[in-house]
């Protein structure tokens, strides 16, 4: 029989997972019952694979940095983590950046560092393990778009353009590996307590103005983005393909 959302005897790969709704996302997917790999840059993802582990799930980081990724690079990276950890039949595309500032005087090198970390690892590491699972015929892929995947936001125009095409992949993706038993979805967090809404959070004015608009009234705890990863990873979800699912406390609703 089976058990709509477990995981058991799966293997996933989050990337970005040392904080955030990356860590999350990485502790839900193992409390189902997956063995869970993350990628790490600036933390070393400890708590993580410690969380990980005390769910009785096998948890190990590969340090990546996802800014850095080209085809090639992703070729590789996907190998070394088939060969050391094994195939992966569930892939988190969460490593997210964002940069702040007037789109007038928005910097070149912040524009192509928010693009190569948000959208083209997106592309190059789908690609890359989604070779392997249409060759299975079987597979779960899960991108974190955002809710400015609909909206334009204020002063993050990399972040909002680079969210926008994430749907825009997800969709065409699903398309294509949907009868190679590929599902591909992605979830639109709204705002979250994490490192990338520290400075709207210190600002007192601009927390206000959110709140003011959160049906909910609050900011999310990361944890309450991760069940909607656990559910497209699961089979639960076996029939939802190019689809974004919001987690927004109603924001956009709004």
């Amino acid at each position: 029989m089976t058990i709509p959302f477990s995981l058991k005897g799966k293997r996933a790969l989050v990337t970005g997972g040392a904080t955030g709704i990356g860590a999350a996302i990485a502790t839900a997917l193992a409390d189902a019952g997956a063995d869970v790999a993350i990628t790490v840059h600036v933390s070393p993802g400890d708590d993580t694979i410690r969380a990980i582990e005390a769910a009785g799930q096998r948890g190990m980081a590969f340090s990546a940095d996802m800014g850095a990724l080209d085809a090639s690079g992703a070729e590789r990276f996907a190998d070394e983590v088939a060969a050391t950890f094994g195939s992966i039949d569930i892939l988190v595309n969460n490593a997210g950046i964002i940069r702040r500032g007037d789109a007038i005087d928005h910097a070149e090198a912040d524009w192509r560092a928010v693009i190569a970390t948000n959208l083209d690892s997106v592309w190059y590491l789908s690609q890359a393990v989604g070779r392997g699972m249409c060759a299975r015929e079987t597979g779960r892929i899960v991108n974190v778009a955002s809710v400015l995947s609909f909206q334009g936001g204020l002063r993050v125009p990399g972040y909002a353009t680079a969210k926008h095409a994430v749907t825009g992949l997800t969709k065409a993706l699903a398309n294509e590996w949907a009868r190679k038993g590929v599902t591909v979805n992605a979830i639109a967090p709204g705002y979250t307590i994490t490192a990338n809404t520290k400075a709207l959070r210190e600002d007192p004015e601009r927390t206000r103005q959110l709140l003011e608009r959160i049906p909910a009234g609050r900011f999310a705890e990361p944890e309450e983005i991760a069940g909607a990863a656990v559910f497209l990873a699961s089979p639960a979800a076996s029939y939802v393909t190019g689809h974004t699912l919001v987690v927004d406390g109603g924001w956009l609703a709004r």
